[in-house]
């Protein structure tokens, strides 16, 4: 079998997927060469150390050593610095073979080629690939200031708080608007923290940043009109993208390949107030990117099944008639990332082989 054909049924192992396409084919060929593609084949997705690679691999263990660290620096494989002791491992699909490599931003003509291929292959299988059987991987985070003080709010619904929980901010541009450039919308406001964070910065994917700066990108990014996203899990951030409608793969999923379960809306919907609206239309035409919300008769009306809770019509509403409100009977997010992991691949039948690429 192909050695890049066989790196996909690996890739596609993982909870992301990487189903077959001519498209990502061609996208693998791209990013990996030869040499490298048969070294990767020799790494799970836990970071492994270089003699063990070269010896599955089959190769010395420099020539091990130099393909790694060129897969590292293009940002298709993941590295880790433990004890003075390198390990390497593989990336999913989403996030990271795709993002990764356009964190600094693009701009070269194989950067061109790649974002058509990611966008065809998006749309043929892999936006459905990536989404819940029903439990997906991202979730909406509401805009805080959104949120009524008066309500009870959880801990994972706060991005100031479990900013607290991490140690290690990293900032790089959203690899969406990079490879699709479909709006004007900031492009330096994707958010990766601790271990994954690290690697973007050693690597020089991404800048390191403080919590205040993080919280201020978080900000730019709501007067920008885009929608937090991170994991489904309760207990810490992994990432918070900012996502627009029309480029990123997350709301892509909804807005374009119409999957219910492409991410988690938050546990909020808006509700508008008709005796104070006054039918401005900004909700509408400028803050909703789900299109769940209308002006009738002067008025605005909100569809709350159609309404993914992230506050972006709260914000900017003069007269304040727009609030949030819990939904009824909505499901928390899993309590941890290994809970979330092992609840989505029990629904999508990846357990065994997933269970198997995360060991050594």
């Amino acid at each position: 079998m192909d050695h890049y054909e066989q790196l996909r049924r690996i890739l596609d192992k993982h909870l992301a997927g990487a189903p077959p396409s001519k498209k990502f084919d061609k996208i693998l060929r791209i990013l990996f060469t030869p040499e490298e593609v048969k070294v990767a084949l020799a790494l799970v997705f836990t970071p492994t150390p270089v003699d063990e690679i070269a010896a599955k691999a089959g190769v010395s263990v420099a020539e091990a050593s130099a393909l790694c660290e060129s897969m590292a620096n293009k940002g298709i494989v993941f590295s880790r610095d433990k004890d003075g002791i390198m390990g390497y491992s593989l990336l999913p699909t989403i996030p990271g073979v795709f993002e990764f490599p356009f964190m600094k931003g693009g701009g070269e003509p194989v950067h061109k080629e790649l974002g058509k291929l990611w966008e065809e292959y998006h749309r043929e299988c892999m936006g459905n690939s990536f989404a819940g059987k029903p439990t997906p991987l991202t979730r909406v985070v509401p805009i805080e200031k959104a949120i009524d003080a008066r309500v009870e709010v959880l801990p994972f619904e706060v991005i100031s708080e479990m900013l607290d929980r991490n140690d290690t901010y990293a900032l790089a541009n959203c690899a969406c608007r990079v490879s699709v450039g479909a709006c004007d919308r900031p492009r330096d406001v994707c958010l990766v923290f601790d271990k994954t964070g690290r690697y973007l910065i050693d690597r020089g994917l991404a800048k390191e940043i403080t919590k205040k700066e993080a919280l201020e990108v978080v900000r730019r990014a709501e007067e920008s009109g885009l929608v937090h996203t991170t994991n489904n899990s309760q207990d810490r951030l992994n990432l918070i993208c900012n996502c627009c409608p029309c480029c990123c793969t997350i709301l892509r999923g909804l807005t374009q390949l119409k999957n219910p379960n492409s991410f988690a809306v938050s546990r909020w919907h808006s509700q508008v107030d008709a005796d104070l609206c006054n039918g401005c239309g900004i909700c509408e035409d400028e803050r909703c990117p789900v299109s769940a919300i209308k002006v009738r008769e002067s008025v605005a009306v909100v569809d709350p099944e159609r309404c993914i809770g992230c506050g972006l019509c709260v914000t900017t509403c003069d007269v304040e008639a727009v609030h949030m409100v819990p939904r009824q009977h909505a499901p928390d997010p899993p309590r941890t990332i290994t809970e979330m992991a092992l609840k989505i691949a029990t629904e999508k039948g990846k357990v065994e082989d997933f269970t198997k690429l995360m060991k050594r």
